[in-house]
């Protein structure tokens, strides 16, 4: 009965392998590719009957790795690496690293299933990822050319000021300046402003084009998600990126809700009993479950009384919201859990 680790790169993956006491049998390295994956594999069964390995990595450069072990039915447990004081207390070694892993794999101290590689939601990963670029550089573009704005030279800057955002960039776009004067501040400044704006205009619609994408293959992957009140394309999607293809890997709601960062901490002291925020988890996914509690605040009577209620016991609004996150989570996981929605009653 042995135990692997592996200790993931880009290039290469570093393996070692641990009999049933500990004992350090051997670690090897093997190129990062599917040749040097069945030649791991064969080197790990070659020690022994192969429980499990731990990886480091699954979701970077072990993504591949993990895969095929997946298809090789080999029980995968995904490992973290190792904190400051381990790494102080043993040093820093691709073998130490991978020893690191087996003996976490071994010991039950690791014991999260990796994602499933190859399904729908890993298609959507890869447009939202796609997205998600293309709005961070729209949002900078925009403020690029406010700022732009403010420094411009005064007949200029009293011209487009007053401008809202949309009519600044539409103004902007149209503009004709004249090339051979680009050594006047207002000519480059207005030059500049096209630029950005046509920018701002063609991230505009590949945002518009991913979006057309995106809706249908989310409501494909899980529509009942999409029926949670505040929980749109964008949201729904983040959701599912997180929990993966295989959400039933996460054993609880419980488990869900830390994997989101949504999980209360213990803060208590003495007389005082309280918990706090946690800042760990997915923060992507932390953030969508945070635009959930906003849209529900606004618009859902169950949630505002909530507050309301919690306000006269004489919790803040973070603490609220902290609450707010830990219900959605509940039931964002039995979506996931449930991809199609429930029918709806019949009517006599």
């Amino acid at each position: 009965m042995v135990t692997g680790g592996v200790d993931t790169h880009k290039d290469a993956h570093t393996a070692a392998v641990l009999d049933q006491t500990g004992r350090l049998l051997g670690h090897n390295q093997f190129p990062a590719t599917q040749k040097g994956y069945a030649a791991l594999l064969a080197w790990l069964r070659g020690h022994g009957n192969l429980v499990r390995v731990g990886v480091e990595g699954t979701g970077v450069y072990g993504a591949g790795l993990a895969a095929f072990f997946q298809q090789a039915g080999v029980e995968l447990v995904e490992v973290d690496r190792p904190d400051r004081k381990t790494r102080r207390w043993q040093g820093k070694s691709d073998p130490v690293d991978a020893e690191a892993a087996a003996r976490a794999a071994q010991a039950g101290r690791a014991t999260g299933t990796p994602k499933t590689r190859g399904g729908r939601v890993d298609a959507l990963r890869a447009l939202r990822v796609a997205r998600r670029s293309a709005v961070a550089a729209r949002a900078d573009a925009q403020r690029q050319i406010r700022a732009l704005v403010v420094t411009a030279p005064s007949p200029l800057r009293t011209r487009l000021q007053s401008l809202p955002i949309t009519a600044l960039i539409a103004y902007c776009h149209t503009r004709r300046p004249d090339l051979t004067q680009t050594h006047d501040p207002a000519v480059a400044t207005l030059l500049a402003l096209r630029v950005l704006a046509r920018r701002h205009q063609q991230l505009s619609t590949e945002i518009d084009e991913l979006d057309a994408l995106l809706e249908p293959l989310v409501a494909t992957i899980n529509p009942a998600l999409l029926t949670l009140n505040g929980v749109a394309t964008d949201v729904a999607g983040q959701l599912l990126v997180t929990a993966g293809d295989n959400p039933q890997r996460l054993s609880s709601e419980a488990a869900f809700a830390m994997l989101c960062g949504a999980a209360p901490l213990p803060a208590s002291s003495g007389r005082t009993q309280r918990h706090r925020l946690n800042r760990g988890g997915d923060r992507q996914a932390n953030a969508a479950l945070y635009r959930i509690v906003c849209c529900r605040l606004r618009w859902d009577p169950r949630t505002r009384a909530y507050a309301q209620r919690r306000t006269t016991e004489g919790m803040s609004k973070k603490e609220i919201i902290r609450c707010l996150k830990r219900y959605i989570a509940r039931e964002v996981y039995i979506a996931l859990l449930n991809p199609d929605p429930a029918p709806l009653p019949a009517t006599t």
